[in-house]
C-alpha cells in the first residue's frame, strides 16, 4: 500500500476541514496550481500559487503557508484532489519534453480512493467525481 499524500502534508484537523468545504477554484500553472478561494466578494485577492513536486503540493504562496506548522488548507485541498495532482504533473511532464501516458487509475478500484484519510464524513473528490460516494447533507 503506498503512503497518502496527506501524510506528508501534517494538516491540522482545522486546516483538513476547510481545505474540503471552502468553495475552492483550481487552475493548472505551469506546472503549478492556482487556488482561488470564491467565498470571499473578491476572490481575485484570495488566490494562491501552489506548488507541485514530484507529485506533492510543497509549498503555497498563502501567508498562513509560512506562519504556522503544517500544511496550509490551499496544499491540502490540492492533495485531496487527486485528479488536480495527476493534471498539474501530466502538465509538468509535457513541458519537460515528456508525453502523456494513460491514466494508470482504476475508475472503480477502490484501493484509490482516499476517503478514509478525510474527516467528519466526507468523501474524497474521486469518490464524488465517479459516483462512489455523495456529499454528506447539511441539517
Amino acid at each position: 500500500m503506498t503512503e497518502h499524500l496527506l501524510s506528508k502534508l501534517t494538516p491540522s484537523g482545522r486546516v483538513l476541514d476547510r481545505a474540503q468545504y471552502e468553495p475552492l477554484c483550481f487552475s493548472l500553472l505551469d506546472g503549478d496550481v492556482l487556488v482561488r478561494n470564491e467565498r470571499y466578494t473578491d476572490p481575485e485577492n484570495h488566490e494562491y500559487r501552489v506548488q507541485i513536486e514530484n507529485g506533492v503540493p510543497i509549498a503555497c504562496e498563502c501567508p498562513a503557508d509560512e506562519k504556522y506548522p503544517g500544511a496550509c488548507k490551499h496544499r491540502v485541498a490540492v492533495a485531496i484532489r487527486s485528479v488536480v495532482v495527476d493534471a498539474a504533473v501530466e502538465m509538468q511532464t509535457l513541458a519537460d519534453g515528456g508525453s502523456i501516458r494513460a491514466s494508470t487509475r482504476n475508475e472503480t478500484d477502490e484501493s484509490s480512493c482516499d476517503c478514509e484519510h478525510l474527516s467528519n464524513g466526507f468523501p474524497c473528490w474521486e469518490c464524488v467525481r465517479t459516483g462512489r460516494r455523495g456529499l454528506p447533507l447539511q441539517e
